[in-house]
C-alpha cells in the first residue's frame, strides 16, 4: 500500500511537468510573421467594447425609469442603459475584443457603494449584501446607486481577470484598456439628494497613487506585463517625442502586453509630480501637444474624422467610438462604424460586437454590429501602414 502511494505521486508529478512542457512548447513554437516586424504597436486597428464590465440594469429599475423618464436628468436616460456585456474571457476569447473600458470609482475606506439608495425607491433591498463593497479600494460601476451591475465589483478582481486571459494567450495582440475615473452620482442633484441619493468619494492625490498600487498588487511590482509610460518613452524627454518620432514597440514586442490609458476625475492629479508620466502605471488620454499625449480620444467617428487622420498620421494612437448610444442598434446607422474603420483610429470602441438578442425579432431593434469585415481580431492601419507590405489580417 505505501508503494502505491509513492507510486502515485510519481505518476502525479509527470503528468503535471508534461502539462507545464506542452503548454511552453506551444508558447515556443509560435511562428512570428514578417507583419510582427514590419508593423508597429501603433499600426494596427483593434475593436473594444464600451463598458465592458456591465450588466444590464435591473428590471424592476430599469422599468422605474422608464416610467419617470421626462423627469429624470439627461444622464439617467434609461435608453442609454439598455445594453449588456459579456465577461471579460468571452469578449476576447469568442467576440475577438482586444480593448475594454472600466469604469471605477474611488472608495478609500469601504462601503461608499454597499448601498443602493434605487432599490428602496422600487422595493428592493438597499443593502447589495456583497461583501467586497465593503472592501476599501477601487469599484467598478457605472451610476451609483442606479446603475451598478456589474460582473466584477472591484477594480483588483477586473484586472485579475484581463490578467489571467492574458496569461493563457501568451501571444495576444496588444490588449488597450480605458480606464475611466468617476466621481459623478444621483447625490449631485439637489433634487435626487433630497430622496435620500448620496454623493461619491472624489479623487485626490492620495486615492489616484493608491490606484497605482492596485495595478502592482495584481502585476508585480514590475508590472512585467504592462506597457507603461516609462517603458514606451525609452530615452525620449517626452511621451508626445516618442510618438511624433513614431518610436513605438513594434508587434512582437506588443504581444502579450497590456496598456492601460486613464481619463476623467483623476486626470488633474495624475501627472503631478510625474513628468510626461513617469512611474506611473496607466497612459492617459491627454490633450495633443502636451508631453504627456500618445493616446488621444476623439469619440466623434464621423465629426472628428478628418482629425483622427492626421494624428493617426503624426504617430498618435486614437481611441474613437463607432456607437455612442442604444440608438444606433435600434436604427442600423453603420456610419459611425464605416468612418472609425477609414479614420485609422487605432482603438474602435462599441456596445455591439454582437447584435442586440432583440435584433430582427423585435421591431425596434436591428442586427446591427460592429466587426472587421473578414472578422479578424486586428488588422493594418489602413491610415499610417498602407505602405507597409504585409497581409492585413492579424492573429494571436
Amino acid at each position: 500500500m505505501k508503494n502505491n502511494f509513492w507510486i502515485l505521486i510519481i505518476i502525479t508529478a509527470v503528468l503535471s511537468s508534461c502539462a507545464k512542457d506542452k503548454k511552453n512548447e506551444a508558447v515556443a513554437l509560435y511562428e512570428f510573421t514578417p507583419q510582427d516586424d514590419s508593423l508597429k504597436m501603433n499600426q494596427i486597428q483593434i475593436i473594444a467594447s464600451h463598458n465592458s464590465y456591465r450588466i444590464r440594469t435591473t428590471d424592476t429599475i430599469f422599468e422605474f425609469l422608464q416610467a419617470n423618464k421626462s423627469v429624470l436628468p439627461a444622464s439617467l436616460n434609461p435608453d442609454d442603459l439598455d445594453y449588456t456585456h459579456e465577461d471579460f474571457d468571452m469578449q476576447m476569447s469568442q467576440y475577438q475584443i482586444r480593448g475594454l473600458e472600466i469604469d471605477i470609482y474611488t472608495d478609500p475606506t469601504g462601503n461608499a457603494f454597499y448601498s443602493r439608495r434605487m432599490n428602496g425607491l422600487v422595493a428592493l433591498p438597499e443593502d447589495s449584501e456583497i461583501p467586497e463593497l465593503k472592501s476599501a479600494g477601487a469599484k467598478v460601476l457605472h451610476i451609483k446607486d442606479v446603475d451598478f451591475n456589474t460582473h466584477y465589483y472591484t477594480f483588483k478582481q477586473a484586472l485579475t481577470a484581463v490578467k489571467q486571459w492574458s496569461d493563457e494567450h501568451p501571444r495576444h495582440l496588444p490588449l488597450f484598456i480605458n480606464v475611466e475615473s468617476k466621481q459623478d452620482a444621483p447625490g449631485d442633484n439637489a433634487t435626487l439628494a433630497t430622496l435620500g441619493f448620496k454623493t461619491a468619494p472624489v479623487w485626490d492625490a492620495a486615492a489616484t497613487d493608491a490606484l497605482d498600487q492596485e495595478f502592482k498588487d495584481v502585476f508585480g511590482p514590475n508590472l512585467d506585463k504592462v506597457l507603461t509610460p516609462d517603458k514606451l518613452r525609452g530615452s525620449y524627454p517626452t511621451l508626445k517625442h516618442m510618438a511624433e518620432n513614431n518610436s513605438w514597440p513594434t508587434l512582437r514586442e506588443a504581444r502579450g502586453k497590456i496598456v492601460f490609458i486613464m481619463e476623467g476625475a483623476m486626470e488633474p492629479f495624475y501627472p503631478v509630480g510625474h513628468p510626461s508620466l513617469t512611474g506611473r502605471s496607466m497612459f492617459m488620454y491627454a490633450s495633443y501637444g502636451t508631453d504627456e499625449a500618445a493616446f488621444l480620444i476623439r469619440n466623434g467617428s464621423v465629426s472628428q474624422k478628418t482629425d483622427i487622420i492626421d494624428k493617426v498620421g503624426k504617430g498618435y494612437i486614437v481611441r474613437t467610438r463607432a456607437d455612442a448610444s442604444t440608438n444606433i442598434a435600434r436604427t442600423g446607422n453603420y456610419a459611425g462604424m464605416y468612418a472609425a474603420f477609414e479614420s485609422g483610429a487605432q482603438i474602435i470602441s462599441t456596445d455591439y460586437y454582437k447584435p442586440d438578442p432583440r435584433g430582427g425579432i423585435d421591431s425596434g431593434w436591428t442586427t446591427y454590429k460592429v466587426a472587421f469585415p473578414n472578422g479578424e481580431k486586428g488588422r493594418k492601419n489602413p491610415v499610417n501602414a498602407v505602405n507597409v507590405n504585409v497581409e492585413s489580417r492579424l492573429e494571436d
